[in-house]
């Protein structure tokens, strides 16, 4: 019933706030963006995730077809969800289990965040082409009931060059870890304000 009542509230927040500016997602119900199942091989068999924070990515690849390809390559890498230009959600992993997403890597002065966190890949190169407004919108449902249940801080919804970044600094003599170049700073800034928007809208209709 909670799970319920928590997905049903945070449709009611998007509708009612997300439709204001360009940048943020079109007003969309509960289930707005289609789902499918693609299961990935590549999952931990015996851990199950923490879920305390996210990891964003994009696949820099230039098909959706060659992404999930990728990401289901038997013994390569992994994610949960793959997010595609139309807001469809290719579904690769139940949130529970561990996959192959961020390597090496720390957020909060801990290693291994494939151990604690969700990984999201957005599909596309956004160096070169920004997220689609649909991909926000696709992504903040995805995580908004995520986010409320587990209440996961805004500080651990990271992109993969940052908890990169902080294993480089915390681990400057490895030579087999190469900075990670991933989600532009301006669409990192723009889903995190669309996620604000809404988890403040929550906060607010709670009180």
């Amino acid at each position: 019933m909670r799970t319920f009542v928590s997905w049903l509230l945070a449709s009611i927040v998007v509708i009612a706030t997300v439709a204001c500016t360009e940048d943020r997602p079109t007003p969309m119900a509960k289930n707005h963006y289609r789902e499918v199942s693609h299961p990935t091989p590549n999952i931990e068999r015996d851990t199950l995730n923490e879920m305390l924070g996210v990891v964003l990515h994009h696949t820099a690849l230039p098909t959706l077809e060659a992404a999930l390809k990728e990401l289901t390559r038997p013994g390569g890498v992994s994610s949960h969800v793959v997010i595609d230009t139309d807001g469809t959600r290719y579904i690769l992993a139940p949130l529970t289990a561990v996959t192959y997403h961020a390597g090496k890597s720390i957020l909060n002065g801990r290693e291994r965040c494939n151990n604690f966190c969700i990984g999201v890949e957005f599909q596309g190169n956004t160096a070169q082409v920004p997220l689609t407004k649909e991909q926000i919108g696709s992504g903040v449902e995805f995580l908004l009931p995520l986010i409320t249940e587990r209440h996961i801080p805004l500080d651990n919804i990271v992109t993969h060059k940052m908890v990169r970044d902080n294993f480089i600094h915390h681990h400057p003599t490895e030579k087999r870890c190469k900075t990670k170049v991933d989600i532009s700073s301006s669409d990192y800034s723009r889903f995190m304000d669309a996620l604000k928007v809404s988890l403040d809208s929550i906060q607010s209709l709670s009180e």
